[in-house]
């Protein structure tokens, strides 16, 4: 069946594909790194499997952040995956100078295959080997782009901010721009341009427009090849940039500096999710026609021919935290609808009463318990607060605004450090305890976690009933305050481009957010192991008849474990599935004797068994990760499941985003056995012969 799926008219079939990591990618040419030539060995592979689309993370320059989400810049490309060899210039360059084939070589030779690829190590010798290169040019000795890199600047406008911005990030050894001269911060794009047209600085800028324009040709190269092979390429662009990114540099009025976003208080985050991302100003960005996202778009779409919006809810909403806060307790939605203080002094709340609702009450007893010494626990509190009265209540500081003023409280010369640290994350724990938000003067909002707060326990039956009223109908208002505001900037990305839309709709729990995405052709997410009916007894999984139709089905993302990794790990939740779709597990029978038995101990028939059923999905696409393909023969798993896996979120180490495949496409392209396995699966979804 083929459906609408784009503004532009564009028809979509059942279709099946594989999810990875460029930098995963393994062939013999390609051994330290994934790299954009690599792309074309791995649609050979895919062509032979049957599968029809190849989704990629993200591959925009991330700088020293290994992470593919922590954007550097929302157009320019990564030059750690840059081919070093396949460069027009690198026999001439090799010849001109011996040092860089020795250096290439020893590159080759430094960082042979392994489970993991060191991030840094490998960024920073391309980093030098493009340099060498660069030098040898005819663009580098003359200080000026040739005609065919000067056109390519002209269709590239943004090459120019991206290039300076990148200079000056060298010149400040990779620090935030935020850490820079005075007059190096927020330039201006005018000044910008001024300094892309100094002469001192024209043969430093035109390195970065030389790189991009060798990565550009590299990867559209590739991308056409895929293309060629009947193979859809689908491209992941994430929501947040880095508040140290070149576009919040240079259009800081498309960004709120002022918050970060992340995610609200739940059962997993009780503190919620603090990204530290800036939020978008998508007051600034309508004015402008969302010209940024637009162009964004447009750029991708060179290469690709779907894309994945991240976070999709951020459309919708944004959860936006305050920038002097750690956690997201006191995040809020944006856009919000506030409630007057009328409208809460006429439910009877007074001044007073919405004080002790928005602002926490710090009791000096409290501070006592660790202190011992009254005296001493007003000395404390008189730092950060100022006193009721002659009550032993305080209130914070107008001059505090967030937990980050807390935490760097000096309590050095009145208590020991074991005892400073508790006090601190005490008052820390009260800044958080509170029942409003004063969002703005004489407007208000409930903190997500109102009814938790202390002023809320000492509210009466009635209050919480008139409170709780008002939230509902606030809500409402917000959830039709979002509806809009999505229709209008998904109907205006979508329309810009050729390219086949999906979003990651992962935990939405807003009754608009199906809606429209569905009046905007968006394909949604469905995780097999998260598509459950999770408010009913037992919380069974969907039947895959029920499955949205304009959505893609994947048996896990880049932030869960692997299929082998759920199934071990969470063997409840995957026995669950297995007594669910029963009819794929050869001759399971879960109300026999020991049934668990028989399918507790993950195999290669376990992976066959998952994937064969999911591809009985009612979903569009199919996109599973490559790992859990390579589940189907044993010889490709690694020892530990757990390092199979791309990411752990909340955590920063050199383990997340440097997984590898476990063998050579090469190799992998004679597996005939699982190359058939495979092609049989996608055949089950696409319907084919």
């Amino acid at each position: 069946m083929a459906v609408k799926a784009s503004s532009k008219n564009t028809d979509i079939s059942k279709l099946t594909g594989t999810a990875i990591p460029l930098g995963a990618l393994y062939t013999k040419k390609s051994p330290v790194i994934g790299e954009y030539t690599s792309l074309k060995a791995f649609a050979d592979l895919c062509k032979k499997a049957g599968l029809k689309i190849i989704q990629l993370l993200p591959v925009n320059d991330t700088g020293t952040q290994s992470s593919p989400y922590s954007g550097l810049s929302a157009f320019a490309l990564h030059p750690i995956y840059a081919d070093i060899s396949a460069l027009p210039e690198f026999e001439s360059a090799c010849k001109a100078d011996k040092k860089i084939k020795k250096a290439y070589d020893a590159m080759v030779k430094d960082f042979p295959y392994t489970e993991r690829f060191n991030y840094q190590k490998i960024l920073n010798r391309k980093t030098e080997l493009l340099r060498s290169i660069y030098e040898t040019t005819d663009v580098a000795k003359n200080g000026s782009p040739d005609f065919e890199l000067s056109t390519w600047i002209d269709e590239n406008s943004w090459i120019i901010e991206y290039s300076v911005f990148k200079n000056l990030k060298w010149q400040n050894m990779q620090s935030s721009w935020k850490s820079w001269k005075k007059e190096d911060q927020l330039p201006g794009l005018k000044e910008i341009k001024k300094r892309w047209n100094d002469s001192k600085l024209k043969k430093e800028h035109l390195f970065y427009a030389w790189t991009q324009w060798r990565l550009s040709q590299q990867f559209k190269e590739s991308c056409d090849y895929v293309k060629e092979q009947g193979i859809i390429l689908k491209g992941d662009m994430p929501i947040l940039m880095n508040e140290d990114s070149c576009d919040a540099w240079t259009y800081p009025e498309f960004f709120n500096h002022d918050v970060r976003a992340g995610s609200p208080v739940d059962g997993e985050n009780p503190s919620g999710q603090n990204w530290g991302f800036p939020t978008y100003n998508w007051s600034n960005l309508k004015k402008a026609k969302y010209s940024w996202w637009k162009n964004r778009l447009i750029s991708a779409s060179q290469y690709y021919g779907a894309y994945r919006l991240d976070h999709i809810l951020g459309f919708f909403r944004i959860w936006a935290i305050p920038e002097r806060d750690t956690t997201a307790i006191l995040g809020h939605a944006e856009p919000y609808v506030a409630i007057s203080r009328s409208e809460l002094n006429e439910l009877g709340f007074t001044d007073d009463r919405l004080r002790w609702l928005s602002e926490p009450h710090v009791k000096t007893a409290d501070i006592d318990y660790f202190t011992w010494n009254q005296e001493k626990s007003h000395q404390v509190l008189s730092l950060c607060c100022d006193q009721i009265g002659t009550e032993e209540l305080w209130l914070f500081k107008k001059e505090i605004t967030g937990d980050k003023d807390i935490y760097s409280l000096d309590l050095s010369s009145l208590l020991e450090k074991k005892c400073a640290d508790a006090v601190r994350q005490k008052l820390a724990e009260y800044w958080n305890n509170r029942t409003l938000i004063e969002i703005e003067e004489d407007s208000f909002i409930p903190v997500w976690t109102f009814n938790k707060s202390f002023a809320w326990s000492t509210l009466s039956e009635e209050e919480k009933e008139k409170l709780e009223t008002l939230f509902l109908e606030k809500d409402k208002q917000q959830n039709e305050k979002w509806s809009e505001q999505a229709t209008d900037i998904l109907k205006n990305l979508t329309g810009a481009v050729d390219m086949i839309p999906c979003g990651e709709d992962l935990g939405v729990g807003l009754e608009c957010v199906p809606d429209v995405m569905k009046k905007q052709n968006i394909l949604g997410l469905n995780v097999l192991r998260w598509t459950r009916q999770w408010s009913e007894p037992e919380q069974p999984y969907v039947d895959f008849d029920d499955y949205r139709e304009l959505s893609v089905t994947t048996t896990s993302v880049h932030d869960s474990s692997t299929i082998r990794q759920w199934w071990q790990d969470e063997f409840e939740s995957a026995k669950c599935f297995a007594k669910t779709f029963k009819e794929y597990f050869d001759g399971y029978d879960p109300d026999a004797p020991n049934a668990d038995d028989k399918i507790k101990n993950f195999t290669p028939e376990t992976a066959e068994s998952i994937l064969t059923a999911t591809a009985m999905t009612n979903s569009l696409w199919c996109i599973h990760p490559l790992q859990d393909f390579l589940y189907m023969d044993v010889n490709y798993w690694l020892p530990e499941a757990k390092n199979e896996r791309i990411n752990i979120p909340g955590e920063v180490t050199e383990f997340n985003w440097t997984y590898r495949m476990p063998c050579l496409i090469e190799e992998l392209s004679k597996n005939k056995d699982l190359i058939d396995k495979i092609k049989q699966i996608a055949k089950k979804h696409d319907g084919s012969k």
